[in-house]
């Protein structure tokens, strides 16, 4: 039995969705699915079962699990790059990973968990995912630091010979439905320019960034969760990797597509960078994926604008999930 947490959620229900792919559907999710629309997530996916997220944390604690686990993907997480409740994110993000990793090691399974390109600040420190030098990152919010917390935990008990870690760059994609404000900013362009015909960008805070121009690594969500489970497939791989397209792309570029996709002339509109974004705002984030490639998995990656028209065309449009 694999356990998928988070796997309602945007990245963990593509993961569950591409192990249903590969024939996979002895899979426990683990999830909160609270007041949103994620369980639409679940609605086309194979899986043996499903157990709220405080239940599992109790099982863990008691040591009640009531399945013989072969390997956890943990993709849960309080992902709002804007949360302010500082506990809040140490305790979803640190403690429980911290929980759930010593469980895996303790019974020799195969653990890999997300990490998060916000680790890496303002990119004065460059984007290498190097072991070595992840206590220089200094990150922008708490978010960032509070997955930067639990990757300084795993180096500090010496367990990245054994599980994998993976440091997710703007991830964007189908079954995003419910992130709201959280959402790609491809799913929200999707929907200004449905409704007004326009997209809105934030105007530059920096000077030496013309408006639009700024640049981010734009990776899909189905290449994420293929190399996800070609690493879960690797028993020999372990460690901190980067996954992004390993291409920045602008702004302007990403309005492009999306225009394209949808058939219709370019229109943008800028406006003021809101206050609590101003000073923690990534103008240029790459992924350095030499590492990732190193242990020899095929990787490809679709392009942005193949990826923009494969999820407007075939997932906002028709309003589809992934396994529809």
């Amino acid at each position: 039995m694999i356990l998928v947490t988070g796997g309602a959620g945007f990245i963990g229900s593509a993961v569950v969705w591409e192990l249903n792919k590969r024939g996979v559907s002895e899979i426990l999710i683990s999830d909160h699915l609270g007041v949103s629309d994620k369980w639409k997530n679940l609605r086309a996916l194979k899986y043996a079962d499903y157990v709220e997220k405080d239940e599992l944390l109790a099982h863990l604690v008691y040591g009640t699990v009531p399945y013989k686990l072969t390997a956890v993907i943990h993709m849960g997480a309080c992902s709002s790059t804007t949360e302010s409740d500082c506990s809040y994110l140490a305790e979803n993000n640190f403690s429980y990973s911290k929980l759930l990793a010593e469980y895996c090691i303790r019974k020799k399974i195969r653990f890999i968990y997300a990490s998060s390109a916000a680790t890496y600040g303002n990119g004065e420190k460059g984007f290498k995912d190097d072991l070595k030098k992840i206590e220089d990152l200094r990150s922008l919010n708490m978010y960032g630091y509070s997955k930067q917390m639990f990757d300084l935990y795993a180096k500090k008990m010496k367990w990245f010979s054994k599980i994998a870690g993976i440091k997710f760059f703007n991830v964007y994609g189908p079954n995003e439905y419910h992130k709201g404000e959280m959402s790609s900013k491809i799913f929200k362009a999707y929907h200004e320019i449905k409704d007004t015909g326009k997209i809105r960008l934030f105007k530059s805070d920096d000077p030496k960034w013309k408006n639009g121009d700024s640049v981010r690594d734009f990776v899909y969500v189905k290449d994420c969760s293929k190399i996800i489970c070609d690493i879960l497939d690797d028993k020999n791989i372990s460690g901190l990797f980067n996954l992004g397209s390993g291409q920045a792309r602008s702004w302007n570029d990403l309005a492009a597509a999306v225009f394209k996709s949808m058939g219709k002339k370019p229109r943008t509109e800028f406006f003021n960078m809101p206050e609590i974004l101003k000073g923690k705002y990534q103008y240029f984030t790459e992924s350095d994926n030499s590492k990732l490639k190193s242990t020899g998995l095929k990787i490809k990656f679709t392009s942005l604008e193949k990826g923009i028209e494969d999820y407007i065309k075939n997932y906002l449009i028709p309003e589809c999930y992934l396994g529809d």
